[in-house]
């Protein structure tokens, strides 16, 4: 909507609500005189019925994305004001009416101003409210494009595999024999140390002592020096494998 149209508008709900305020200010007006309020002070409870009325008007618009209990009270304070100046306005119709006219037709007439006033207060503050700059800066707005997420593939920088060759197969070899030489120093050393074992056991149960002795003084348990002294001496078997006579016929 272009800003002309809209200052057309404001211009006649602003019109209106004037009218309707001055027809229902000069009635009020009227009925405070004839309440006993001083001519001096007479203007003052128009005043105060009609403004209610508009700043209820502005305050339901304003507090529209308020708390319950702000709009509430809003509302609240503009169907109060608005019933007070349609009851006071319809009053001073049936007082001061001519008795050609019908009382309910003067009701009816003097119930328009004050009605108007709040639908024209409340037209006008819409319209400011939505002519405003945020509004039409929403309206021109585009919806935002959609993200597109793509996968980023990452190349693959494992070196391809070589093929086996005799030179590989040497390196293969060294490695292994290697990696089997301390194995094959360690096992020396513990058959070795089951000899030395074996001897010391040997000995002191040549001595007399006991399985249990035995075992207390090598720190091993009584098991173990059984296993020792049972297990076959490994020099005779060496010896036995050396003079092994050769069977194999020519």
């Amino acid at each position: 909507m272009s800003r002309g149209v809209i200052a057309a508008a404001i211009a006649g709900t602003f019109a209106l609500a004037l009218g309707a305020f001055l027809l229902s200010f000069e009635a009020l007006q009227d009925l405070a005189r004839l309440a006993g309020i001083a001519g001096g002070q007479a203007w003052l409870w128009p005043l105060i019925v009609d403004g209610v009325i508009l700043q209820a008007t502005i305050s339901v618009v304003a507090l529209r994305d308020a708390e319950g209990s702000a709009r509430r009270f809003a509302w609240m304070l503009l169907a109060a004001g608005t019933g007070v100046s349609v009851a006071a306005n319809i009053t001073h119709a049936v007082l001061t009416a001519d008795q050609r006219v019908p009382g309910l037709v003067a009701a009816l007439v003097a119930s328009v101003p004050p009605l108007v006033l709040v639908a024209m207060t409340h037209l006008t503050v819409e319209l400011i409210r939505n002519a405003g700059p945020r509004h039409d800066q929403d309206q021109q707005e585009q919806p935002p494009s959609p993200v597109v997420v793509t996968e980023r593939r990452v190349p693959d920088r494992t070196p391809p595999a070589l093929e086996a060759g005799p030179a590989q197969d040497h390196d293969a070899r060294e490695a292994s024999e290697l990696r089997s030489a301390p194995s094959r120093g360690t096992n020396s050393r513990s058959r070795q140390e089951r000899d030395a074992n074996r001897r010391e056991a040997a000995r002191l149960a040549g001595q007399g002592l006991s399985y249990r002795e035995i075992a207390r003084r090598r720190g091993v348990h009584p098991t173990t020096v059984a296993r020792w002294l049972n297990a076959p001496d490994p020099a005779d078997e060496r010896n036995d494998d050396e003079h092994e006579p050769d069977t194999e016929q020519p």
